[in-house]
């Protein structure tokens, strides 16, 4: 906002400051009548002349001042109202000068100026694509002192302008999707609040390019589609397409003899994983070997307990032209053939009847070799995990070839849903924001860095690009139900905060000036979480951020955060 004025003289000035400058004018001219020094008395009445003048026009500057200010601010108000209005379509052009005029009065109430005079004018986009409101008030304060001096009263005017159209607007939302967003009706909030913004800020959208906004859902991983391969964005696919360590180190027993049919030699208790039907990432678990289809023989390990990752690709089953006989049963009565091993590759006898502890089984097994097949990468879900240190707290761009630059592959079971780069395509964000499915441990840093990523114009999201014509204002609305949890190196709290701080730091600074809202929804009543000190220290402001403990409150936040982004991008 913009005002002018003469020159001001700030002075303090109250009721009681008022009274008590009469009182010592009363006493002193008391003291002055029944004063019997000549000499004191005359300087005394030279001098009192002057002091009440100087201090009385103090005060009357100080109230003319005060009334001013109060104008200011409500001219202010008066300017950002009208330009919403505008913005929204609520009023017309000729409906400046009265709304003005009514809303002034509902924000002005200084009691010693005189009924002010306020005009409002309106003007339309011009060349640069700026449109103007500016609401102009003037008024006056009747003098207590200067009136003796021929100043009976003392004018004043000022004026605001809100300036918007130069201004555009990149809103970057960055949404927890963690597992614990399913308690509480936490995930169904946050999506109705979030479509509620997409709703606000599209309103803003006069013309194509002054609003855009991207969707950043994450968990411990960011997804950030499986195409993107292409660009030369990602890295690590050895440890991706690696075959599990606990195999390759230490074959289950039997190992040859495992084919189709047989029971899976994977157990969880002792390599973390057990086996799938199919190669394909969230398959079904199986206790047994497929013996027919196209995967018939493949033995598909599951997800890793300890990483939460599936793995990519299982281990065929060719049949060589050897046997292997074992002893399944001897000694006791009750022995029985059983085809856990062998599957439909073995054959299984009994001798002896068993009456004197003589009964033993043997099966024949059919031998396998097994060779660790790889899923080909376009099996990938898209996630990805931090980068190398120190490229996890920056946005610069991802170079190829260059690895520690780029993003690490991850088939992350709770892989969340791919996220929207920067789009004003209003329904498509609001769709995909209603698909969001919690699952998954807490990285809050990827989820801001992934969101700066789509604020900058360089790969790997190459946000649109700014006209040089207009200003851009980025902003960055981060919503987390709880403390960081894990992320490619640690699980500890404090390290993965500490990463995250650095970012933060990066982010708000010059030039990319990221604006930063935070929001934590710390709902459980039994043992909530204490406030997030790495929230409160990434929002751009203390006022940035906002703690709220009903899942219900979430609208009301956003809202908070919607009103702002409002005011900074019609207020100049």
């Amino acid at each position: 906002m913009a005002a002018e004025m003469g020159a001001e003289t700030h002075f303090p000035v109250t009721i009681m400051f008022r009274a008590s400058l009469r009182n010592l004018v009363r006493g002193a001219a008391t003291r002055f009548i029944g004063a019997d020094e000549g000499n004191i008395a005359v300087i005394f009445a030279i001098a009192l002349v002057p002091v009440i003048g100087f201090v009385g026009a103090a005060i009357d500057y100080s109230r003319a001042n005060a009334a001013r200010s109060s104008m200011q601010a409500a001219l202010d108000s008066t300017a950002l109202m009208l330009s919403k209005n505008l913005t929204e379509g609520a009023i017309s052009a000729s409906d400046i000068d009265a709304k003005a005029a009514v809303y002034f009065a509902a924000l002005y109430n200084n009691k010693d100026a005189a009924t002010p005079t306020v005009h409002g004018t309106y003007t339309a986009k011009d060349a640069s694509g700026a449109s103007t409101v500016v609401v102009t008030g003037s008024s006056s304060v009747t003098t207590d002192f200067m009136k003796v001096a021929g100043f009976p009263k003392l004018d004043f005017n000022t004026s605001s302008t809100a300036t918007w159209g130069t201004a555009r607007m990149r809103v970057a939302m960055a949404l927890d999707v963690t597992g614990s967003m399913d308690d509480d009706d936490k995930i169904s909030n946050l999506q109705t609040a979030a479509k509620g913004m997409v709703d606000t800020l599209s309103n803003l959208n006069k013309t194509t390019g002054d609003v855009y906004i991207s969707l950043i859902p994450f968990s411990r991983d960011v997804n950030i589609g499986a195409t993107s391969t292409a660009a030369g964005w990602v890295t690590g696919w050895s440890a991706w397409e690696a075959e599990p360590a606990s195999i390759k180190t230490s074959k289950p027993a039997n190992w040859k003899n495992y084919g189709p049919g047989a029971d899976c030699p994977f157990k969880t208790g002792t390599q973390g994983f057990g086996c799938v039907e199919t190669p394909v990432s969230g398959s079904d678990s199986t206790s047994t070997i497929p013996s027919s289809g196209s995967y018939s023989g493949y033995i598909c390990p599951g997800v890793d307990n300890d990483t939460a990752n599936y793995y990519n690709g299982c281990y065929d089953s060719k049949p060589l032209s050897t046997t292997t006989t074992i002893t399944v049963c001897s000694g006791n009565n009750s022995c029985k053939c059983s085809a856990g091993i062998g599957g439909t590759g073995s054959s299984c006898t009994c001798t002896g009847n068993g009456n004197n502890g003589t009964k033993v089984c043997t099966e024949t097994l059919k031998d396998y070799s097994h060779t660790w097949i790889v899923n080909n990468h376009n099996t990938w879900n898209g996630c990805v995990v931090d980068r190398d240190q120190n490229y996890d707290t920056t946005n610069d761009e991802p170079k190829l070839g260059v690895a520690a630059t780029q993003f690490y592959v991850e088939q992350y079971s709770s892989c969340p849903q791919a996220i929207t780069p920067m789009s004003n395509q209003w329904s498509t964000l609001k769709t995909s924001i209603g698909k969001l499915t919690p699952a998954g441990n807490t990285n809050q840093a990827i989820g801001a860095a992934w969101g700066w990523f789509s604020l900058s114009q360089t790969a790997p999201l190459s946000a649109p690009t700014k006209d040089a014509g207009y200003t851009y204002i980025d902003y960055l609305v981060f919503v987390s139900d709880g403390m960081n949890t894990q992320n490619r190196w640690y699980t500890d709290q404090a390290l993965i905060d500490a990463r995250q701080m650095i970012l933060c730091d990066n982010l708000k600074k010059p030039p990319y000036n990221v604006k930063v809202f935070t929001v934590q929804i710390n709902t459980s009543a039994k043992k909530p979480d204490p406030t997030s000190a790495v929230l409160k220290y990434c929002a751009s402001e203390p006022n940035n951020f906002q703690m709220i403990t009903l899942a219900s409150q979430t609208a009301a936040a956003f809202q908070n955060i919607t009103t702002q982004l409002t005011k900074l991008r019609v207020a100049k």
